[in-house]
């Protein structure tokens, strides 16, 4: 029994650390990958509380990631407080529809969204200006809605949406990669609270776990955190690591629930 427990323990934070280290590097893919981790590797047999408890783990980490990147400056407060904003309660009514909702066939879905948000990201020829390009009135409209609407789609798939918040912010206000990945954790982290609000009325969030899997995810993001100031001097670097990053978890997490559903 001892063995098993500090199996559970040490793979809890195995699995922050790579998730925190997804966080520090792009911004994004901590809780799409923690949820399939505290399934299959540390042992969570419910699907919501492992969605639960992953979305607690990676909305601290992702507030504690943020503090390396506003040191260096990657953080714009401005637009990510307004898109956060926004987005909280999309991800409150996004929540409180998921949890009605077949985690497999759910996650099939959105392993299609990651994929396509992967090549749209591709395709771009630019990852944002040297500054933010929007200004005024229709700046804020476009942040607000775009915070919105990532937030629903962070609340109902039951993650922190970083690989949305990432490109939502730099086709709402051109920012550059390196400071939408900084950016994105104030929404991370956010819509990531939100969620694991809702799921922990419902009882699904193990708080222990969550604990282990937060001080990996320390580590981790900060490791993440280094690497993404180096890659920061290329911007292609970048932003074909995000992609590529996001795209094959999406491959993963599609293949995983083809095979649990039957179709593969």
């Amino acid at each position: 029994m001892e063995t098993a427990i500090l199996h559970q323990i040490l793979a809890a934070i195995f699995c922050g650390a790579l998730s925190g280290f997804s966080l520090g590097l792009i911004g994004g893919g901590g809780s799409v990958l923690a949820v399939p981790m505290l399934i299959y590797l540390v042992g969570m047999s419910d699907p919501h509380m492992a969605i639960g408890t992953s979305a607690l783990a990676v909305s601290l980490s992702a507030f504690v990631n943020l503090v390396p990147h506003a040191r260096s400056g990657h953080v714009r407060w401005r637009m990510a407080g307004l898109f956060a904003l926004a987005g909280v309660g999309g991800a409150l009514v996004g929540s409180t529809l998921g949890k009605l909702l077949n985690g497999q066939k759910l996650l099939l879905l959105f392993a299609l969204v990651m994929m396509l948000v992967a090549v749209l990201m591709v395709r771009r020829r630019t990852a944002g200006d040297d500054r933010a390009t929007c200004q005024g009135s229709d700046c804020f409209l476009r942040v607000g809605g775009a915070g919105v609407t990532v937030g629903a789609l962070a609340g109902f798939f039951g993650i922190g949406g970083g690989f949305l918040v990432v490109p939502g912010l730099i086709l709402s206000t051109g920012m550059p990669i390196i400071e939408a990945v900084g950016s994105s954790l104030v929404s991370v982290g956010a819509f990531g609270l939100t969620t694991a609000g809702n799921y922990a009325a419902s009882g699904l969030v193990d708080w222990m776990v969550a604990a282990e899997f937060i001080g990996g995810g320390v580590v981790g993001g900060w490791a993440g955190m280094r690497m993404a100031k180096r890659l920061a001097g290329s911007r292609k670097a970048l932003n074909y690591v995000y992609a590529a990053t996001v795209f094959s978890v999406g491959v993963y997490v599609m293949v995983r629930n083809l095979s649990a559903i039957g179709l593969s």
